[in-house]
């Protein structure tokens, strides 16, 4: 999915990017290797720069993570799944600076890992810096704030898909319960 996307190219946005698709270019090399000019031949000189680049960089997810908008990072999810976590968190309030993590949760695709405040919520450095990617829903704003104050310095995934901002370009607005409530999810 990842070699199919431009939208990470400055310049770039879902219009444009359609418009790209639509004269059959429908990959990084295909942009490349195309035999006529698709823009301006500056442009196209940026494009080309800006891909090349992306093919040096195709297994590094810091390098897309920092170019993708929030609503389209899910793009990152099928080239690195391999090294995916799903991560929530419980807290005793909604301030980071005066609440504390309760509980940490964690789900690779094999297991769930349970991190408990005055148990073993220490272990969670250890064992979240074995992903590149995480998933969270309004993890931008809420859990990964919390995890920087609780773990300074913590070393988190360089990929981060946040499901709140995916969800609202699919029209999905509200927290996570009313969400899941509409698509009859845990009811």
């Amino acid at each position: 999915m990842l070699e199919k996307t431009f939208i990470h190219i400055p310049g770039i946005g879902p219009v444009t990017e359609r418009k790209i698709w639509t004269r059959g270019i429908n990959s990084w090399r295909d942009f490349l290797n195309h035999p006529e000019p698709v823009f301006s031949p500056v442009k196209d000189r940026s494009i080309h720069q800006h891909l090349e680049d992306s093919l040096v960089n195709r297994r590094n997810i810091g390098f897309f993570d920092d170019r993708l908008p929030a609503g389209e990072k899910w793009r990152l999810f099928d080239d690195f799944k391999d090294r995916v976590v799903y991560l929530d968190i419980e807290t005793s309030g909604y301030d980071p600076w005066t609440s504390n993590i309760t509980v940490i949760g964690i789900y690779d695709g094999h297991g769930v890992q349970t991190f408990i405040n005055g148990k073993n919520l220490d272990a969670f450095e250890l064992a979240i810096a074995e992903y590149d990617l995480v998933v969270t829903f309004n993890g931008a704003c809420f859990d990964l704030p919390f995890i920087k104050r609780a773990f300074p310095g913590i070393t988190l995934p360089k990929g981060h898909i946040d499901l709140r901002f995916v969800l609202k370009k699919l029209g999905y607005e509200g927290g996570l319960k009313k969400i899941e409530k509409l698509d009859g999810i845990g009811v």
